[in-house]
């Protein structure tokens, strides 16, 4: 299970429902390389009750600027729709299970 690759065609409806957990991230972009096995390691870990994304924002600058994302990587964590919790920069990944679990 890898995380799913998210547009602006199907990121409202991947997020309006249940726990979703979305990176944002750039191909050129050091620290997002850092955090992507954290991420990949998470959909694994969470593959039955959260979906795990990521966004490309060189490809969907749009939907980075809808969500404030001014620095990646950031990680956003939706519960039904709505942003619950915001991490910018790398974080380890207990940070993230923490969220997820809570």
């Amino acid at each position: 299970m890898s995380a799913l690759e998210l547009s602006s065609g199907n990121f409202d409806k991947t997020i309006s429902s249940g726990c979703v957990l979305v990176d944002f991230w750039a191909e050129w972009c050091m620290p997002c390389k850092m955090v992507a096995p954290i991420v990949e390691e998470l959909a694994e870990k969470y593959k039955d009750s959260v979906t795990v994304a990521k966004v490309n924002v060189d490809d969907e600058n749009g939907l980075a600027s809808r969500y404030g994302v001014m620095s990646i990587p950031t990680v956003i964590l939706f519960k039904d729709g709505v942003e619950t919790k915001r991490f910018v920069g790398v974080k380890p990944k207990q940070q993230y299970e923490q969220a997820l679990e809570a």
